[in-house]
């Protein structure tokens, strides 16, 4: 009788194998399958959008069109789960009530985003956690006082007047059409190297296609698709992707970057000790907080914990700040009426624009509150995210458990018709001191709130402050109707296939 082939001596081991892959392969499907069990357990309370089998939301929060999460906010107006593809589930909450408890805990931010950015960024103060996240923002925070602030406005000021020259070389009297997010990006870049790095890097008039500038649009983009593609949340899958070998090697121009600007300040500490040069720049600068901090605390502030602070310096401080000031221009040139109630305050504060100083902001309080309202309206973060080290109960009772991820939709919040009456509506007196009084304090959340807030929400306030000053002084700006908006949701909200504007020279004063 012929023996069956599994008899043989060379099958054995192929079968063995394949018995224990497919063991394996059969655990872990049950490990997701009692994942999914759990999750739609925790969530049955709350109701949600219907879901795809294999999808889950995705189309909804995926998509570019914020009109749909605006639906949803209608729809469920505290809160809602949004499953992204079958086995991982967010809880977005866009609730005052329900933001306030969120954000007065101290639970550890969701890895789902920062497991991505780790490699880009390292870990900073966006995504470090604990006694060291402590530590750092202790380090830091003096980098930020209003007295270094103050040393930056002019600064700010000459590389806005720089972007001007630029403007005024490509209009003339006549309304002339522009893409403005490019140049505003690279007027960000500009002033973030010169602020917080005193790098005089001419991106602005050299080129318009900065390498670094390309290198962070493109990981932006990446990381992206990686958060909203289910096989790419695997390491592995995804380095051996042609998106993965791409996000390396941007992360490779990104780091060459900053290292030879860490490095360059550093031989230059050292050349001015061996000189005794006891001259110094008129102010101090964010890397200068850095090393300072690591020349005080060098065994709790590694090299490796400079490169990854001033990375996220880098990335932060400049593309939230270039988002925020474009839709700036937009909502203004969307409402000219507002444009021109600013371009009249600031007339009168500053006369024709020559100087501009720290006082000079303080009094520009309807411009200010066009600012925030650009912010309601259109926030460079639409979201934030946490995951629950212990069970959360909201004011009205529901409840959380331990291991949820709880993502804060500030787009959702700022748009909520329950919290604000007309919410599409530009309005700028909504920040008027009566109205803010009036208003729940965690309704307005541009920089988050908590120990956790924007460690540098007053930079980018001044920076807003004395760019749109400077830009009503000399160019009207208006609508380009045959380029419409869209917006390209990436970890910051930006135009998608850049800004379109109209801009007309003013005549000098």
């Amino acid at each position: 009788m012929e023996s069956s082939w599994l008899e043989m001596r060379w099958a054995r081991p192929f079968y063995l194998a394949f018995v224990f892959c497919l063991a394996l392969a059969l655990l872990q499907a049950l490990k997701l399958y009692l994942r999914r069990q759990r999750l739609l357990r925790d969530l049955r309370a709350f109701p949600a959008p219907p879901t795809h089998w294999f999808h889950g939301h995705q189309k909804i929060f995926q998509d570019n069109k914020m009109e749909k999460i605006e639906e949803v906010v209608e729809k469920y107006p505290r809160a809602c789960p949004c499953w992204i593809g079958p086995f991982e589930a967010f809880f977005y909450i866009y609730d005052p009530e329900y933001a306030k408890t969120f954000l007065s805990r101290t639970d550890p931010k969701s890895q789902y985003l920062y497991k991505f950015i780790v490699p880009c960024l390292g870990k900073g103060l966006l995504n470090l956690e604990g006694p060291k996240w402590f530590q750092h923002r202790r380090l830091l925070t003096p980098g930020f006082h209003f007295n270094i602030l103050k040393t930056y406005i002019e600064v700010i000021a000459h590389s806005v007047n720089t972007m001007l020259d630029k403007w005024e070389k490509l209009c003339s009297t006549q309304e002339t059409s522009v893409e403005v997010y490019e140049h505003i990006n690279l007027l960000a870049l500009d002033t973030i190297m010169k602020c917080a790095f005193s790098q005089e890097s001419k991106c602005q008039i050299n080129s318009t296609h900065d390498p670094y500038v390309k290198a962070t649009f493109g990981i932006g983009r990446i990381i992206h698709n990686r958060m909203y593609s289910f096989w790419y949340h695997h390491d592995t899958i995804f380095k051996l992707s042609p998106k993965g070998h791409h996000f390396q090697k941007l992360i490779q121009v990104v780091h060459q970057y900053t290292e030879k600007m860490i490095q360059d300040r550093k031989e230059s500490f050292k050349a001015r000790e061996q000189q005794k040069n006891t001259q110094k720049r008129k102010y101090k600068d964010f890397l200068d907080i850095v090393l300072s901090a690591q020349a005080e605390n060098g065994e709790c502030f590694s090299d490796t914990d400079i490169r990854s602070e001033v990375n996220t310096f880098m990335a932060a401080g400049h593309e939230t700040t270039a988002s925020s000031l474009s839709w700036l221009l937009y909502c203004l040139a969307q409402n000219p009426e507002h444009q021109d109630r600013c371009r009249e305050e600031i007339k009168a504060i500053l006369g024709d624009g020559s100087s501009i100083t720290w006082d000079h902001l303080g009094e520009m309080s309807y411009t200010t509150m066009c600012i925030k309202e650009t912010l309601r309206l259109i926030p460079a973060i639409p979201s934030i995210s946490r995951k629950l080290s212990k069970p959360l109960t909201f004011p009205d009772g529901c409840s959380l458990p331990a291991g949820m991820t709880v993502t804060l939709s500030i787009w959702g919040l700022h748009h909520n018709p329950a919290v604000w009456k007309n919410p599409k509506v530009f309005d700028p007196l909504r920040f008027s001191p009566e109205n803010s009084d009036r208003r729940h304090p965690h309704a307005f959340l541009p920089f988050s709130a908590g120990p956790r807030n924007c460690i540098g929400q007053q930079f980018a306030m001044v920076e807003l402050k004395v760019a749109i000053a400077l830009i009503l002084l000399r160019f009207k700006l208006t609508e380009d109707p045959t380029r419409p908006h869209l917006f390209s949701r990436h970890v910051i909200l930006k135009p998608k296939n850049g800004l379109y504007l109209n801009l007309k020279k003013l005549p000098e004063c």
